[in-house]
């Protein structure tokens, strides 16, 4: 599970360039290299498994402005609330922020512009097509790397998001592939249904958050990071995917650089890292650029893979600054 080359895991596509999860977003990350184009995977009402990173419609589709009154009672328009015709009328655009106030904002302003809702929200289905036929017509390979979201949530709701998906990619050919796709969630037990009682052969991928994120799942993330819990988690997955800043601490007052245990821990247990999320426009504190960010965790963390919004620019460092041995 510890590639020779760190992989380019392309974050909800070329997100830094066009909309999340749009099908011209993984067409471009297709283009630009990526080793694998992200998935995040919800129900529609019918139970179409659709992609979106979020249960709700309203942050990166005009939902509101076409089904005015659609909402819940918390305000938001969810998509299990909306059969798939309703989904495939919306149009898709720039994530927004909603606050606590009732104030909407654009999350990343200076990106491709908001008002501009061009695009569709695609299938699963739709999206391995894509790209089956641009492996095909480009002669490149790019694998799925498929999350489960809010399975908890669907499952209290009557959905079964994890057989929804899986039937999916067995429809596609993609459920006994394990070189081509990675599943990935926040909770624990979906992970362990699709190792154990499933038996599926895809590698899994334990995300890691901070506890008070409210992420659907009761698991604690701050064990999962120690030896302990991460010995818990080789029994049921192969990786793990952490907050970037879970492993990057900053700078010391010399100005070094300090990381946490957690990736040596991880690869004495033997699992891969995968941690996200890397943005150009968006550095932590201490880091002036992306190619210094990548020379953080690639040669000083060596984190087998990363999530990105620009995945053309992880592509060119990691072609332009890593042997093939590291």
């Amino acid at each position: 599970m510890q590639p020779t080359r760190p992989l380019v895991i392309a974050h909800r596509g070329a997100s830094g360039y066009l909309p999340e999860h749009t099908l011209a977003a993984k067409a471009v990350a297709h283009a630009m290299g990526a080793d694998y184009l992200e998935q995040d995977v919800v129900l529609s009402r019918d139970g179409i498994p659709v992609v979106l990173h979020d249960i709700y419609l309203d942050s990166t589709t005009d939902v509101a402005q076409r089904f005015p009154g659609r909402a819940r009672a918390d305000g938001r328009y969810y998509a299990l609330d909306f059969d798939l015709a309703e989904i495939r009328s919306l149009k898709a655009h720039e994530r927004v922020d909603h606050g606590s106030d009732g104030t909407v904002s654009t999350s990343f302003p200076e990106r491709f512009p908001q008002d501009l809702a061009l695009f569709g929200v695609p299938t699963l289905a739709e999206e391995i097509d894509l790209i089956r036929g641009l492996d095909k017509s480009r002669q490149h390979s790019t694998g799925l790397y498929v999350e489960f979201k809010a399975p908890n949530w669907h499952q209290a709701q009557g959905y079964d998001l994890v057989a929804a998906v899986m039937s999916v990619l067995e429809d596609k050919g993609y459920a006994q592939r394990p070189d081509q796709v990675f599943l990935q969630c926040f909770d624990d037990r979906a992970l362990r249904r699709l190792r154990h009682d499933i038996g599926t052969p895809l590698p899994l991928i334990q995300l890691i958050a901070e506890n008070d994120w409210g992420e659907d799942s009761e698991v604690d993330h701050d064990y999962l990071q120690t030896g302990e819990g991460l010995a818990y988690v080789a029994s049921y997955a192969d990786g793990i995917g952490p907050w970037m800043m879970q492993i990057y601490r900053g700078r010391d007052a010399s100005g070094e650089v300090m990381l946490s245990e957690l990736a040596d821990r991880a690869h004495q247990c033997g699992l891969a890292i995968h941690p996200y999320t890397f943005r150009s426009d968006q550095l932590p504190t201490g880091v002036n650029s992306f190619d210094e960010l990548m020379e953080i965790f690639l040669k000083q963390a060596r984190v087998d893979g990363l999530f990105t919004d620009f995945p053309d620019k992880a592509r060119h460092y990691i072609d332009s600054h890593l042997a093939d041995d590291r």
